[in-house]
């Protein structure tokens, strides 16, 4: 009896301290999981069979002293890479308390080679080159109007009356004077000494001094005026009135100086978008210096038709009825640029505007579709605006005023209902 109770205690006992020693190798398996990462779980067996394991050391972390250390100043946590610097751990998690100012090396970014460049050279820096001005036309500066010398027609008239009276008294002092014309003009009778040297010397003088005074009559008109020319010099101009004697030797040429209005024929331009247009302009301008005008060039008038040509080829132009203000800023444009390019031929150009602008023919039918399109568009946009503001207004007042209790299901059918609504009386008023 009393040896089965001693072999009754002592496997009691043993059962005890096997369930201990189970215990602490599953505490220390906790603890070993908990500090160290996850290994793959082995298949299971009979854990009366299975020895109990030794449980693994615990590793401490990089940021973490080890046990038995002497606790001093926290370290920085870093994240370190080879592509990029040292970044403190600080910086990417705010809620680390106190972190600790790390030193960092300057980082030094470099450029990245383009296409076709060589290590170790730098890249070429080219400046930006300034335009040209465009060189501005020049006039002989010698060349200049000024008042030439005239006289008044009276004496052109007397020179003429002293020419004529010259040749009659040495057509008796000839005897050329029928008997009859002497008697009607109450000449006492001469026999006359015939036709010789001193007749025809006198014949000549008395015939140039008429030539000179009758021929140099010339009459002044108000908005013309006289370029004279003597062998293909300048000579002046005659900007007077009424009769005059000029010179009959000078080259004389009629220059308009009034201010007159030149409607140019269709010429090739182009909008902001590059869309060829045919543009008619309006020129207002005038000559004001005659000299320059009629001499420093073959013709000031086509002068200035290229001028404008040139203008427009420059300066981009909108189809009328479009913008009223690119219109405006088109035609001071315009006029400066053609006032500029005529002020050295004398000419004084006051405005220039597009009159008539339109399509060119090869891109007319696509504009004019492009334009319905846009005007359709934006009507549809502003009767869309003036739709929803309507629902708007009318869903807050009956909202504001108590008239209606909606939810967000009610009210999108009331919205649906009125824009409907309005929008099919819109298309019945327009239509």
């Amino acid at each position: 009896m009393s040896t089965n109770t001693t072999s009754t205690t002592s496997t009691a006992s043993a059962a005890s301290t096997a369930t201990a020693v189970s215990a602490v190798s599953a505490v220390s398996a906790v603890s070993a999981v908990s500090a160290a990462p996850v290994a793959p779980v082995a298949p299971a067996t009979d854990l009366r069979s299975a020895a109990p394991a030794p449980a693994p050391a615990p590793v401490p972390a990089p940021d973490q002293p080890a046990a038995g250390a002497a606790t001093g100043p926290r370290s920085a946590r870093l994240i370190h890479n080879e592509a990029t610097t040292e970044i403190p751990v600080h910086l990417l998690f705010r809620d680390d308390p106190d972190p600790a100012a790390v030193p960092l090396r300057p980082a030094v970014v470099a450029r990245r080679q383009g296409a076709g460049e060589r290590s170790g050279e730098r890249p070429s820096t080219r400046r930006p080159v300034a335009a040209r001005p465009r060189p501005a036309p020049q006039v002989d500066p010698e060349l200049t109007e000024r008042p030439a010398r005239v006289l008044p027609g009276a004496a052109g008239v007397a020179a003429g009356l002293c020419g004529a009276a010259g040749c009659a008294a040495t057509s008796w002092w000839a005897g050329l004077v029928p008997p009859l014309a002497a008697q009607a003009l109450g000449l006492p009778a001469y026999a006359g000494a015939g036709l010789g040297p001193a007749q025809w010397a006198a014949y000549a003088a008395a015939g140039a001094l008429g030539m000179f005074g009758f021929g140099g009559l010339a009459r002044g008109r108000t908005g013309r005026a006289w370029v004279l020319g003597l062998f293909g010099r300048y000579r002046g101009t005659v900007r007077r009135t009424g009769l005059m004697w000029v010179n009959p030797l000078l080259l004389r040429r009629r220059v308009d100086v009034r201010l007159r209005h030149w409607r140019s024929e269709p010429m090739p331009a182009a909008d902001g978008n590059g869309v060829a247009l045919r543009a008619v302009t309006l020129v207002v301008w005038r000559v004001r210096d005659t000299a320059k005008a009629t001499l420093g060039v073959e013709d000031h008038e086509t002068y200035l038709r290229e001028c404008v040509e040139a203008a427009l080829a420059r300066v981009p132009v909108e189809p009328l009825g479009t913008v009223r203000s690119s219109a405006d800023v088109a035609g001071d444009t315009l006029t400066r640029l053609v006032a500029a390019d005529a002020a050295p031929v004398g000419l004084e150009v006051f405005s220039v505007r597009p009159v008539r602008v339109e399509y060119a023919p090869e891109v007319a039918a696509a504009m004019h579709r492009r334009r319905i399109a846009a005007l359709d568009a934006a009507q549809r946009a502003s009767v869309l605006t003036s739709v929803v503001d309507s629902v708007e207004d009318t869903v807050t007042r009956l909202t504001m005023r108590g008239l209606v209790e909606l939810d967000d299901y009610e009210r999108k059918v009331l919205v649906k209902d009125l824009t409907v609504a309005f929008c099919a009386g819109r298309g019945d008023t327009g239509a």
